[in-house]
C-alpha cells in the first residue's frame, strides 16, 4: 500500500491503532509470528543495522531487555513489525495512530513521519539519557489506584513540600489509575499517603523515574538529537501524549516528543478523544494486551483487540475486517 493509498484509506474508518510502551516486552516477542511473517526478521534486521546490535537476539534471549537502552528499541521494532505484518495481511488502516511514551515513536514510523533506523537510533539514546539522568536507585514510579487524580495531585503536592526532591503525576492511564514518578523517598511517602485515603499503591520494576521533572536534563540533550534528524508530518494523524492533540508542524511534533521525557502521559484524554472521534475499535500493535484492557472500559469502544500472537493476530484482522463491514 502506497502512502496516499493508506492516507486515503485511513480516512474512512472507525479503527485506531495504540503501541505499547515500555514495561510490555516479553522474552520470545513475536517468535510465532516471525515463523509465517518473514517481514518481522527483516523489520528486526533493519533496525539492528541502524543501532549497531542484534535487535532480535535481545527480544528473543532476553539478554539486555531489562536495560532500558536496550528495551526500548526491541519494543520499537516489535510493534512496527506487527505493523507491518498486518498491513501485509491486508488489514485496514486505522483513522488514527498513537502511543504510550515510547510508543509514541512506533506510531510515527507507522505514520511514515520517522524512519525505522531513525526512530530506534532515537530511542536507544533516549533510553541511555534516561537511565543517566538519574543514578540507580534513587528515583522509583508507583501506580496509586482507586483515587480521583485531583486527590493524587494534592498528596504529591503535599510529599513535595514537606521533602527534598519532587514526586509528580507521570501517567494518566484510565480513571483511577494514576501512576507517580520521582525521588524514590518521595514516591514511598505518597504511596503511604494514598493507601491511608482509600486508595491502592503498587511499586513499578523500573531503572527510571519517566515523564516527571527528573528527567529535564536529558530532554535537553535529547532535544539536540531530534533537531538532527529527518521528520515529517505523519500521513496519519498521531495524538501526541503531552496534550492528546495532533502536532501540525514538524517544529511542534520535536517539542512534544521532548517535553514527553518530563511531562505526564496524558492517556486518559488521548482514549477519550479517539471516542470523540467517533473511534469504535481498537487495535494494539505490539507486544502484550494492556492497552487493549484499557481501551475496553469505554463506553464507545466496541472491540479492543492485541495482536502479538498468531491466534490473536488472525482475530483482530476478522473482528476488525467485519466490523468495518470489509468482509461478511
Amino acid at each position: 500500500m502506497s502512502a496516499n493509498q493508506l492516507e486515503q484509506a485511513a480516512q474512512a474508518t472507525k479503527t485506531a491503532f495504540v503501541f505499547p510502551g515500555q514495561g510490555s516486552q516479553k522474552v520470545g516477542m513475536l517468535a510465532e509470528i516471525a515463523e509465517q511473517f518473514s517481514s518481522v526478521q527483516e523489520t528486526f534486521a533493519e533496525a539492528s543495522q541502524a543501532v549497531g546490535f542484534d535487535l532480535w537476539h535481545i527480544a528473543q534471549t532476553g539478554e539486555g531487555l531489562d536495560q532500558t537502552e536496550f528495551t526500548q528499541p526491541v519494543l520499537l521494532t516489535a510493534s512496527v513489525a506487527l505493523w507491518r505484518v498486518w498491513l501485509e495481511s491486508g488489514g485496514v488502516a486505522p483513522k488514527y495512530l498513537a502511543g504510550h511514551s515510547l510508543g509514541e515513536y512506533s506510531a510515527l514510523v507507522a505514520a511514515g513521519a520517522l524512519s525505522l533506523g531513525d526512530a530506534a537510533k532515537l530511542v536507544n539514546l533516549r533510553g541511555k539519557l534516561m537511565q543517566s539522568a538519574v543514578p540507580q536507585g534513587l528515583g522509583a514510579m508507583a501506580a496509586i489506584l482507586g483515587l480521583e487524580d485531583a486527590k493524587v495531585l494534592e498528596l504529591c503536592e503535599q510529599i513535595n513540600v514537606q521533602g527534598r526532591g519532587s514526586v509528580e503525576a507521570a501517567n494518566y492511564n484510565a480513571a483511577g489509575q494514576v501512576v507517580i514518578a520521582g525521588d524514590k523517598a518521595l514516591v514511598e511517602a505518597v504511596m503511604a499517603a494514598a493507601k491511608e485515603n482509600g486508595g491502592k499503591a503498587i511499586g513499578l520494576p523500573v531503572s527510571v523515574p519517566s515523564h516527571c521533572s527528573l528527567m529535564k536534563p536529558a530532554a535537553e540533550q535529547f532535544a539536540e538529537a531530534l533537531e538532527q534528524t529527518a521528520i515529517e508530518l505523519p500521513r496519519i494523524p498521531v495524538i501526541q501524549n503531552v496534550n492528546a492533540g495532533i502536532a501540525t508542524d514538524v517544529a511542534g511534533l520535536r517539542q512534544a516528543l521532548t517535553a514527553q521525557l518530563y511531562q505526564s502521559v496524558q492517556w486518559t484524554k488521548t482514549l477519550q478523544f479517539l471516542q470523540d472521534e467517533g473511534v469504535e475499535y481498537i487495535v494494539e500493535c505490539g507486544p502484550g494486551n494492556v492497552l487493549a484492557n484499557l481501551a475496553k472500559r469505554l463506553p464507545k469502544i466496541e472491540k479492543a483487540c492485541p495482536l502479538d500472537t498468531k491466534a490473536r493476530l488472525e482475530d483482530a484482522l476478522n473482528a476488525i475486517l467485519v466490523a468495518e463491514g470489509k468482509i461478511a
